[in-house]
């Protein structure tokens, strides 16, 4: 009996490794030092921190294998004392990977470019066993990845990171120059000089059909096609949802209306519109979801779903996209400053849509920058990592800003000073204020395994966005009877 205790065939060695494995992946949440490791994007060979979730969501059930290898060794020893160990560790790793991509599932801001973002559509090509063949911390290339980085380097240049991140901005401000323009003709389209649907004294206010028709295009864009847009383009799947849907849908224009309504003593109608906005957007996502999995399942049945072969990941490819962006940037912006200038001398109402389209793209590129906040959490051990506190700061924030300009307004009671705050109102503030993301995460929320935390998001933002709302509009109309 002695010689079968004996452990001659027992891998100490490797044993040791899955510890150290286990220890790297304690370290990624005490936000110790970096950990690097080479993974492929596209067809490149580029080093990340392998916190980032792109190497986590592939080795997420690592834990798992590990273990199982040890099994395979024939070591009752790891079987019975690192069973529960290795599963415990698991279990705990992917919750707090699931409460990232929850937070981050409508935005997760400049934290891509960073190596930060959690996006569970990108692969890695390497497994931790050749990442962490290495001693002292230093990371080499697999064989395979080593004729891989020489064969891209070879017949491929490198779009510099910094241009990628213009490149980046650039698409913002277009398509949130976009978003701008249809939201201004949906209110006129289905405002009182019009379909006369929408109005500023009945529940349904003037961009309900924006953030309806927002919220309907995030389920399609935002979460179903959304990897596969990423495929073509990761550019294009910002400008797309963060950019265009973004700026489309406004939370700060809906908490407005709100608040005019109850500043004019219509309380029901107030939370009447704040109940209706927030049920439709919401089903509407859902019927977005719905018809779009559908209709991917179609083109998935007839072969149609081929997002490689419009793949844009040439060097050349995305200069020349760089530089047609650029032109229609400055396009946009002249047509829009010279614009905005002839009807605002003039004092004509139109301005407020050229003075939006000039003054949008910063509020879409400071919700872009705010968002990077979305899935870290509070503290330093990172506490609520599925609260998105960026878009929660970018709604709450315009919102507020919006009350106070309408305060200035009534304050000031001019033509030109209402053209001028309505035009911030409708650019900056629209486009730094979001339903499309919002919904996004509520979304997410309400499918993942807690959805009573989409119930307190959904009221902590209404609540705190309306009371300050309240304080900052509300009371100074009431006190200084402001008309």
């Amino acid at each position: 009996m002695g010689a079968n205790l004996s452990l001659p065939f027992f891998n100490w060695k490797r044993l040791l490794k899955r510890s150290s494995v286990l220890f790297i992946h304690r370290r990624l949440y005490q936000k110790m030092e970096p950990i690097n490791g080479y993974v492929h994007e596209g067809s490149e060979t580029v080093q990340r921190d392998i916190r980032n979730p792109e190497f986590v969501t592939q080795s997420e059930s690592f834990s798992h294998l590990s273990y199982q290898k040890d099994v395979e060794m024939g070591s009752s020893f790891g079987r019975r004392k690192n069973a529960g160990s290795w599963r415990k560790n698991s279990t705990s790793f992917s919750q707090v990977l699931d409460d990232i991509s929850v937070a981050q599932s409508g935005d997760s801001g400049d934290r891509s470019f960073r190596g930060e973002g959690c996006s569970r559509s990108s692969s890695l090509r390497f497994g931790p066993d050749e990442l962490l063949s290495v001693e002292d911390g230093a990371r080499e290339l697999p064989e395979d990845a080593q004729s891989l980085s020489q064969s891209s380097k070879d017949n491929q240049k490198s779009f510099p990171p910094s241009l990628k991140y213009i490149s980046c901005l650039i698409h913002l401000a277009v398509f949130g120059i976009m978003g701008v323009f249809a939201r201004y003709l949906l209110q006129k389209l289905f405002g009182p000089s019009v379909a006369g649907t929408t109005s500023d004294q009945t529940p349904l206010y003037l961009d309900l059909p924006s953030n309806m028709v927002g919220s309907f295009l995030m389920g399609w864009l935002g979460i179903v096609f959304k990897a596969d847009i990423n495929e073509v383009s990761d550019l294009l799947a910002i400008g797309l949802t963060t950019g265009f849907l973004g700026s489309l849908t406004t939370f700060s224009g809906w908490n407005q209306k709100m608040l005019d309504l109850s500043a004019e003593g219509h309380w029901v109608n107030s939370m009447v519109g704040l109940l209706i906005g927030m049920l439709l957007v919401v089903m509407l996502i859902k019927v977005g979801v719905d018809t779009a999995t559908g209709f991917r399942y179609l083109l998935n049945r007839r072969g149609m779903l081929n997002s490689s072969t419009w793949k844009v990941d040439s060097y050349k490819g995305q200069l020349i996209l760089f530089s047609v962006f650029v032109l229609m940037l400055g396009l946009l912006w002249f047509i829009s400053v010279a614009s905005a200038r002839i009807h605002l001398e003039r004092d004509h109402i139109s301005a407020e849509l050229w003075l939006a389209c000039i003054v949008g793209p910063p509020g879409v590129w400071l919700r872009f920058v705010l968002a990077r906040l979305n899935g870290r959490g509070l503290g330093r051990n990172g506490l609520m990592k599925w609260f998105p506190f960026g878009t929660l700061a970018a709604n709450v924030f315009a919102a507020c800003l919006m009350a106070a300009l309408a305060t200035i307004r009534n304050v000031v009671a001019t033509k030109r000073c209402d053209i001028i705050v309505t035009g911030i109102q409708l650019g900056f503030l629209g486009c730094l204020s979001t339903v499309s993301t919002f919904v996004a995460e509520v979304y997410t929320m309400g499918t993942s395994d807690h959805p009573r935390r989409a119930y307190f998001y959904s009221m902590v933002t209404i609540i705190l966005s309306f009371a300050l709302g309240t304080l900052i509009y509300s009371v100074p109309v009431w006190t200084k009877g402001y008309q």
